[in-house]
């Protein structure tokens, strides 16, 4: 279960590391239109936020007294992507594919929070 929970842990933050870059180089109009009534400051705040949980869900690995970070990073990114899905449920956008993106990004992050908290605390 440990070493489930740490591939899932490396592919999250880079996966979060990727939206961090995106955010950088695109605004969330440019992303989605849905997602264009985040204001530019705070879709730049989410970047730098973002690279900053890919930190915390990979620094357990060199630091371990850092480990009670990883459920609350993976609850924050989890949290990020149902906040996205609101926005987008909000705009009254009739495709519901990103939302199931969303979604399963989220499941994922509930499992690495629950896998770290419950199954296997690092």
């Amino acid at each position: 279960m440990n070493i489930l929970l740490w591939v899932l842990q490396i592919l999250l933050a880079l996966h979060t590391v990727t939206g961090a870059l995106w955010k950088f180089s695109n605004s969330a109009g440019q992303t989605m239109q849905s997602l264009g009534a985040i204001p530019d400051g705070l879709w730049m705040i989410l970047g730098i936020v973002e690279i900053l949980c890919a930190v915390g869900l990979v620094i357990p690995a060199l630091i371990r007294s850092f480990g009670k970070l990883v459920p609350i990073v993976a609850l924050f990114i989890a949290s990020e992507m149902l906040l996205f899905c609101g926005v987008h449920l909000a705009s009254g956008d009739p495709a519901y594919g990103p939302m199931a993106y969303w979604l399963v990004v989220a499941a994922f992050c509930a499992f690495i929070a629950y896998g770290r908290l419950v199954l296997k605390p690092i």
